[in-house]
């Protein structure tokens, strides 16, 4: 899989006139990596992985999935919004059959990939549960377990956590890093918390404020044990503070400049 965006704007018209929500993005994800993009508010972050996702069109640019140019949704691309998006009707099986079914996969099939897929993110005893019955973390779990079912090349995510709890939070944080190990998937992320980006990514894409631009590629390299991969202890590591420190004044520094230029 390689994920490739060359030279990308995105502009949008408003009564007040255009807006420019993204300029000359260029970043890559190859297969099996953990990538994060980190930017304040405004920076267009959520806007980048709709681009991705096939869900609005560039107005500059390109975005290629194996040097395919992305003009849609599809099925090469899953999708994790912040809110779990799940349907309240259906039990948490039949939510992450439901993509499924729209490609035509046989029954059989089908069954065999969710009960996979649930085992994964831990909730087979909860199959059979409507969604109303499970807690925000968990909800997620169905959310990443049904985008994941239908094995997509590249998982977007947006700001997949941002609506839980901080203990939550940090338990999916290391269940997501489990799932990446155990699964290979390649992962592309957008967050605004800097510690959440480089406790989990190996490369960070740091954005400024609007218009967003890539500022820095940043390469981590954190000690991952082979079999488990990144543990929570690594926060505490002088590296680690070092990371978050660094991108935080970055972030800071063109919040502050884009401050100025707006007076």
């Amino acid at each position: 899989m390689h994920l490739e965006i060359k030279n990308l704007g995105k502009e949008f018209t408003t009564k007040q006139g255009k807006i420019t929500a993204l300029d000359n993005i260029n970043l890559h994800v190859e297969t099996g990596e953990f990538v994060c993009a980190v930017g304040a508010s405004g920076s267009g972050k959520s806007t980048l992985l709709r681009l991705i996702a096939g869900l609005d069109t560039p107005s500059s640019g390109e975005i290629t999935v194996d040097y395919t140019p992305i003009i849609g949704p599809g099925r090469d691309r899953g999708m994790v919004f912040q809110r779990y998006t799940l349907y309240p009707w259906l039990t948490v099986a039949k939510n992450v059959e439901f993509g499924l079914k729209l490609q035509g996969i046989a029954p059989n099939k089908r069954r065999e990939r969710v009960s996979y897929y649930l085992d994964v993110v831990g909730l087979t005893q909860f199959q059979n549960a409507p969604p109303k019955a499970l807690s925000g973390g968990m909800k997620q779990r169905v959310a990443i377990a049904r985008a994941l079912a239908c094995q997509p090349k590249i998982l977007l995510m947006d700001e997949p956590f941002g609506a839980l709890d901080v203990q939550t939070k940090e338990i999916m944080q290391q269940f997501l890093l489990e799932i990446w190990q155990r699964t290979g998937t390649t992962i592309l992320m957008i967050t605004h918390d800097v510690e959440e980006a480089v406790f989990l990514s190996q490369r960070i894409y740091v954005l400024s404020a609007r218009p967003g631009t890539v500022q820095k590629e940043v390469q981590v390299n954190l000690p991952t044990d082979q079999e488990k991969g990144r543990s929570y202890h690594v926060k505490a590591l002088s590296d680690f503070q070092w990371y978050r420190e660094n991108i935080t004044q970055l972030l800071r520094n063109s919040t502050v400049e884009q401050e100025v230029m707006v007076k």
